[in-house]
C-alpha cells in the first residue's frame, strides 16, 4: 500500500527540494478527541494538532525528535523533514495512533495547549 493511502485524511507532499511533508485540513477528523479538553482551550485547530504530534513524537519515536519538525497553522497541522523514511516512520505511526481511540486519548491527555 502506497503511502498516501496509509494516512489518509492525512497527505502526503514530496516537494522539489526533496524534502517532505504530511499535512491534514484541520477541522472534522478526530474533532471528538479535541472536544474533550474544549474547556481548556483546545479547538482542534493546527496548533493542537502540533502539541499532539509533538507527544507523539517524544514518547514514541523519540530518536526522530530532531529530524520530524512541525510547523502548524490555525487552519492546518504539518509535519516535515528532510529525510523521506523518518516522516514515512512518523505518519504512520501517528495515524495508527489516532486510528486507536484508547491511545490516541492517552497521548492528548498530555498535550500542552499552544
Amino acid at each position: 500500500m502506497h503511502i498516501a493511502e496509509q494516512i489518509k485524511p492525512f497527505v502526503w507532499v514530496e516537494h522539489d527540494s526533496g524534502s517532505t511533508s504530511v499535512i491534514l485540513n484541520v477541522g472534522t477528523y478526530k474533532a471528538d478527541v479535541f472536544q474533550t479538553r474544549a474547556d481548556e482551550g483546545f479547538e482542534g485547530n493546527g496548533y493542537d494538532w502540533g502539541s499532539l504530534a509533538s507527544v507523539y513524537l517524544q514518547e514514541q519515536l523519540p530518536h526522530l525528535v530532531d529530524i520530524v519538525r512541525f510547523d502548524p497553522e490555525g487552519s492546518m497541522f504539518c509535519a516535515y523533514s528532510g529525510d523521506r523514511e523518518a516522516l514515512q516512520r512518523f505518519a504512520i505511526g501517528f495515524k495508527e495512533a489516532c486510528e486507536d481511540d484508547a491511545v490516541i486519548r492517552d497521548l492528548f491527555s498530555r498535550a500542552e495547549l499552544d
